[in-house]
């Protein structure tokens, strides 16, 4: 849809972006291991980190590819639950956003 161009163009280089961390930390996980205790215990340590920004890209990864779908099919800016649009500073805020703020998860009574 031409109205959400940009946010297309936007989700789409940082579906790009995050496309390839994903690859670099998959290579990075399945390096192996030295063998000397002090320096395994650190590669271990960073592996923890590398794996918690896995599942934020990948869960992040997922939210674009929604949001890309929801503006393919024209639904994007609706809010999925109520019907009502979505706020243009919500959107700017949360590009990916499926809902309005008041149907947000965690902003009920």
């Amino acid at each position: 849809m031409a109205k959400f161009s940009a946010v297309e163009t936007l989700l789409l280089e940082r579906r790009d972006q995050l496309t390839r961390r994903v690859g670099r930390i998959e290579s990075d996980l399945r390096s192996p291991h030295d063998r000397d205790w002090p320096d395994r215990a650190s590669e271990l340590a960073n592996d923890e980190v590398l794996e918690g920004l896995d599942t934020l890209s990948r869960a992040e990864l997922l939210q674009i590819r929604e949001a890309l779908k929801r503006i393919e099919s024209g639904d994007y800016g609706i809010c999925s639950r109520c019907g009502r649009p979505i706020s243009a500073a919500r959107l700017s805020a949360v590009p990916t956003t499926g809902t309005c703020v008041a149907c947000a998860p965690g902003s009920g009574p």
